[in-house]
């Protein structure tokens, strides 16, 4: 791949970076703040308790995010963005654009999705 798309990837991803990071905080500021609300009953208990199980499941996909987002930039670092690790194929640009943080081609994807039986709803 290119220096200047290389470069451009880069930018995106630490972006993106940026952007998860601040969920992730936000996310986990906002369970601890559902979970220190004085005396309840046991109902309040619930939606509480269902509140922070929720924002805690949103910190963990967003912490998950973050993780891509590094594998990705490590990958820049290393030359190998932008080349599925599965086949070693270039991944379409388009694809990147939409999903900087992609590891496989649009073929070898599918093939994953399939095997896992994820046929109905494919991802990017």
């Amino acid at each position: 791949m290119e220096a200047n798309k290389q470069e451009h990837f880069s930018k995106l991803l630490l972006r993106q970076l940026r952007e998860h990071a601040q969920h992730v905080r936000d996310d986990q500021a906002a369970a601890l703040e559902f979970s220190d609300n004085g005396v309840m009953d046991s109902t309040d208990l619930s939606v509480v308790d269902l509140n922070s199980e929720l924002l805690l499941k949103l910190g963990e996909r967003e912490s998950q995010l973050v993780a891509d987002i590094d594998q990705a930039l490590l990958r820049i670092k290393e030359g190998t963005f932008g080349k599925c690790v599965r086949c070693g194929k270039d991944i379409d640009e388009r694809r990147l654009e939409a999903l900087p943080t992609a590891r496989y081609d649009t073929n070898c994807q599918t093939i994953i999705e399939a095997a896992r039986g994820d046929v109905e709803t494919p991802s990017l």
